[in-house]
């Protein structure tokens, strides 16, 4: 199944190829994989809005859409039967469990199967019912299990867990450290003075990243706080609501929407907090992005963010679903610029744990392993 070159063709299998953390690691791969050895491709199922399909391609990796109604839909997967057979591909990596569970039983039942290998992106206890099911039915026919972090692993149910590999993935450290060379412009762009402690949350729209929670903890501490200003980076479906919201708590200027941001790497580096009020998580790129950036880190204690945020060290977790508990500590680092400093010195230090090259490496590693 190899070309006669003796690169392998691995193809990323996932539901959309949109702006977020996962497809961002897909693009840090893209970037740091060996071309030589490896041909990569990309196959997705429903179209968003500021895909990252064109940095894909510009870095070399074709990409196909599969016909779909759902994930449900068959033709798609005889679509990527197709693709798989077409593009002799020795490897489909798929990052999407539903799709996982339609993708396995159909590449299995091919005469010259692709080996397949699965990235477990959050955990368990997010998905609806039937995709548990459904995940957990096909799980044995992966030939390699991969998971973000302790606790997605931790959420795999035991009995299907042993060979589940946990796998910090990452980010082009000096390419997101260089954005650090903009804060002043960046700052003077967003019309906030050196002494104004600037708070950024970057997140798309959705139920599980807790804007709601997010902006009652913005009306506590801007009540309490004066040189303070909220920023949330991301789009998506609640904007509407999130925009009522935001206009019955009179946060005005201070809490602003800067909605879908090429450039949201130079907002970080403008900022002096990152924060994320989410319900669950699996390992944020943002957070990895921030760290990087020398930025303390206000979240919750869910998912991904407990293995990598230190309490106290790198960061400050408090529970889910309060408001309150991120207004305090969110109040705790305005008061205290000594101890933000410090926490984003250690932050930047941890960020060595999220260098990208380690991950492909060790993903390219089990491809080849795998073949």
């Amino acid at each position: 199944m190899q070309y006669t070159d003796g690169q392998l063709g691995v193809l990323w299998v996932a539901k959309g190829l949109g702006p977020g953390g996962m497809e961002r690691l897909l693009v840090n791969h893209a970037r740091c994989g060996d071309r030589e050895r490896f041909r990569y491709h990309a196959a997705y199922l429903v179209d968003r809005p500021n895909s990252v399909i064109g940095e894909l391609e510009d870095l070399g990796v074709t990409c196909s859409k599969l016909a779909a109604h759902s994930q449900l839909d068959p033709r798609w997967a005889l679509e990527l039967r197709r693709l798989v057979a077409g593009e002799r591909i020795d490897v489909v990596h798929v990052h999407s469990p539903m799709v996982a569970a339609v993708a396995r039983p159909a590449l299995r039942a091919m005469r010259h199967r692709p080996k397949l290998v699965y990235t477990e992106h959050n955990s368990w206890d997010c998905y609806g019912r039937a995709t548990r099911w459904a995940n957990a039915l096909t799980y044995p026919l992966d030939d390699a299990q991969i998971a973000v972090s302790g606790d997605a692993k931790r959420s795999v149910p035991k009995m299907l867990a042993r060979r589940v590999e946990v796998l910090t993935h990452g980010i082009e450290l000096d390419s997101v450290r260089g954005w650090s060379e903009q804060r002043a412009a960046a700052r003077a762009e967003l019309g906030v003075g050196e002494s104004t402690v600037v708070i950024t949350a970057i997140a798309n729209l959705r139920f599980e990243k807790a804007y709601d929670v997010l902006l009652a903890a913005a009306a506590e501490t801007l009540a309490a706080h004066d040189d303070v200003v909220f920023l949330g980076v991301g789009h998506g479906q609640l904007q509407n609501d999130m925009n009522d919201l935001h206009a019955r708590l009179g946060l005005g200027d201070r809490f602003r929407f800067l909605g879908f941001r090429s450039d949201a790497l130079r907002i970080l580096a403008a900022s002096d907090v990152f924060t994320l009020a989410s319900r669950n998580e699996g390992l944020p790129v943002s957070l990895m992005e921030a760290s990087a950036l020398g930025l303390p880190t206000v979240a919750t204690a869910v998912g991904g963010l407990v293995d990598y945020v230190v309490e106290g060290v790198t960061g400050l977790l408090v529970p889910a679903e309060s408001p309150h508990a991120l207004a305090e500590a969110y109040g705790g680092l305005i008061v205290d610029r000594e101890r933000r400093e410090s926490m984003g010195k250690h932050a930047a230090e941890a960020a060595a744990q999220f260098d990208a090259s380690v991950a492909v490496r060790r993903l390219e590693a089990i491809y080849a392993g795998l073949v």
